[in-house]
């Protein structure tokens, strides 16, 4: 979803679509990483990674609980964490082209929301019924070192983006100049009978 997110973002081929795609591509890089550890974390105890074997972490591991609902909220793109602000800014500036294709985004992130909230909740929610699972520790302190400054970062990417945007202003700006003047009038800011006629000129075009 964040890749289908990224390529829709640069394809808008205007400011906030290719910021937004650099900052998704950023965020994704620490949120899937992220999520790649918290699953060494528990694989590392029980040595499997059935889902089913899981639940209840929240119990007995609630350090891990919260670092692990941090990281699936930035992943689905909840405000304040590193998600929202690329995925935002991605959207807008895909809106500015196709509010159809926009839509259809939209639809594909509240999906992704849907299975990674069903995923949360199988693992840290419930009763620990398993044995096994109840002898789980929390995190070590190596655990956390590795999982905290990635916490840091998504929450700073979530609060503060500038500090990232500000280095690629600048060459987000002058590529936008260079296809700003191929840029096509966005759906939105057209009434039925306008759009009608830009695609007949279009099909002409081609026709020719």
């Amino acid at each position: 979803a964040h890749m289908a997110i990224v390529t829709l973002g640069l394809f808008a081929f205007n400011r906030q679509g290719i910021e937004g795609a650099i900052i998704v591509m950023l965020s994704h890089g620490l949120v899937s990483g992220a999520l790649f550890l918290c699953v060494g974390v528990i694989y590392d105890r029980l040595h499997t990674r059935e889902i089913d074997r899981y639940g209840g972490l929240s119990i007995n591991m609630p350090k891990y609980a919260i670092l692990f609902m941090l990281f699936t909220m930035a992943s689905i793109g909840l405000p304040g964490t590193s998600g929202f602000v690329g995925e935002f800014l991605s959207l807008v500036g895909l809106y500015k082209v196709n509010s159809w294709v926009t839509l259809v985004a939209t639809t594909g992130i509240i999906l992704g929301a849907g299975y990674m909230l069903y995923l949360y909740r199988r693992v840290a929610f419930g009763e620990l019924v398993h044995e096994d699972v109840k002898a789980m520790p929390d995190l070590s302190a190596r655990e956390m070192a590795l999982l905290a400054p990635i916490a840091a970062a998504v929450m700073w990417m979530g609060v503060y983006p500038e500090s990232f945007m500000a280095p690629i202003r600048g060459d987000v700006g002058a590529l936008v100049a260079r296809i700003d003047r191929a840029a096509p009038e966005g759906d939105a800011h057209l009434k039925m009978g306008e759009a009608k006629a830009v695609a007949k000129d279009h099909a002409e075009g081609e026709a020719h």
